[in-house]
């Protein structure tokens, strides 16, 4: 198992202060890009070797997207970082700002001179203040030793960074809903295009990337793309962190090489609770597809072989689920916690989540009907796609997967009135 790489502070007393993370070769990166002049093209370059790909839960190539910011727009342009980790199961990102706050700030400010930003803003989720806290204080350490501000490190080099609390709303770790929410409006999805590269944060051509890939840019820039992309497996690079919750004995987040078998994983987190059998895993967060315990333990945790399998990585959130999960019952949760979150702007997830927990928790509530199944489903394609922005698809999903795997728990309930298991 390779070192920690994005929590590699952890052993500190203190992870999280400026004195410790120097101490592992903080701000080396930063100071390397500075000091050798190195060029956009150079760092792009080192990215897309790298093989890293978005963190949050689509998985867009890094290096890529960030060779879309036009390079001689002369105008203000913004760099925005989405700490705004909503999705259920995730609790990843709030540990780099917990406890390795400068590694995000360096990966930003090498961000932000590869694209000529002078000014950044991470939004963090509006239920983590505590994270909130801990950056602000870091971003205070960063600008009076240097490291943020003018003439960084003493070179003609200036970029600050702003942290934006946000209020805990689902839909706003969508990128667009989030440059919303910052310029003081409802946060809503907007229609693409125009992207965020060309009109994003007031308008102005804007890169987003998750907290995660910020966070992954030192360790690249200083080791080289090449030595990050060999950690994981082709097409997934670097490494990864997973949050493992569930029925587990020892739930956590995991920083582990790219492909790393899902069983490796769950022995890592103390296997099933109470000795209990493997029922069920959703593999990267509420909105995946659910997967059969017994797919998922031939699995390896990246992006193509969970593609294959029937499901995706997503923001890496694993959801495990013993013998004495009632599948209806959980899915009842689900559809809930998307009709609750959906923005309300699209008629189809407006109306198309309130319609799926309501079948769904008739179903629970022994008031099921054998046509009920066919229903889900026929909503499902009509909501998915067809959304502003993928919250429908988040709604339809689990409740495709569930019907695909556990049909016939649907319909004991259905008949018997009462759960299967």
């Amino acid at each position: 198992m390779n070192a920690p790489i994005i929590l590699n502070t952890q052993h500190f007393d203190q992870p999280w202060t400026l004195e410790n993370y120097l101490k592992v070769g903080g701000y080396q990166a930063l100071r390397k890009v500075l000091t050798e002049k190195m060029s956009p093209d150079a760092i792009i370059a080192e990215v897309k070797a790298s093989g890293l790909r978005g963190r949050g839960g689509a998985g867009f190539p890094t290096g890529l997207k960030w060779s879309f910011m036009p390079r001689n727009y002369q105008g203000e342009k913004y760099l925005v970082c989405n700490s705004d980790e909503g999705e259920p199961g995730t609790c990843k990102d709030r540990d780099i700002l917990r406890y390795n706050p400068h590694m995000l700030i360096e990966g930003m400010a090498i961000a932000a001179y590869c694209m000529a930003v002078k000014t950044g803003y991470n939004y963090v989720h509006g239920e983590v203040f505590e994270c909130y806290e801990r950056m602000e204080a870091a971003c205070e350490e960063a600008r009076k030793a240097g490291y943020l501000g003018k003439n960084i490190l003493g070179f003609d080099f200036e970029f600050d960074l702003h942290n934006h609390m946000g209020y805990g709303a689902y839909v706003c770790g969508e990128e667009t809903a989030l440059l919303e929410s910052i310029e003081g409006k409802k946060g809503q999805p907007r229609f693409k295009p125009p992207f965020p590269a060309s009109f994003g944060l007031y308008g102005k051509p804007t890169t987003i990337n998750n907290t995660e890939t910020f966070a992954s840019i030192p360790y690249i820039i200083r080791e080289g793309g090449k030595k990050f992309a060999d950690i994981g497996v082709p097409n997934s690079g670097g490494v990864k962190l997973f949050s493992v919750s569930g029925h587990v004995n020892k739930p956590g987040n995991f920083e582990v090489p790219m492909g790393t078998p899902f069983r490796k994983l769950l022995e890592m987190a103390g296997g099933v609770r109470n000795g209990h059998k493997l029922k069920a895993v959703i593999p990267g967060g509420s909105s995946m597809p659910v997967l059969p315990g017994e797919i998922m333990m031939e699995v390896n945790m990246d992006y193509d072989a969970l593609q294959k399998a029937g499901s995706y990585l997503g923001s890496g959130a694993i959801i495990v689920m013993d013998e004495t999960t009632c599948m209806v019952k959980a899915l009842e949760r689900l559809s809930y916690f998307y009709h609750e979150e959906s923005c309300g702007q699209c008629t189809p997830c407006r109306e198309g989540t309130g319609w799926l927990y309501r079948i769904v928790h008739r179903i629970e509530h022994g008031e099921g009907r054998p046509e009920d199944l066919d229903l889900l489903l026929d909503l499902c394609n009509n909501i998915a796609g067809r959304t502003i922005c993928a919250l429908g698809d988040a709604a339809a999903w689990p409740v495709q997967g569930m019907l695909k795997h556990y049909r016939n728990e649907f319909e004991y309930h259905i008949e018997h009135k009462r759960c299967l298991v």
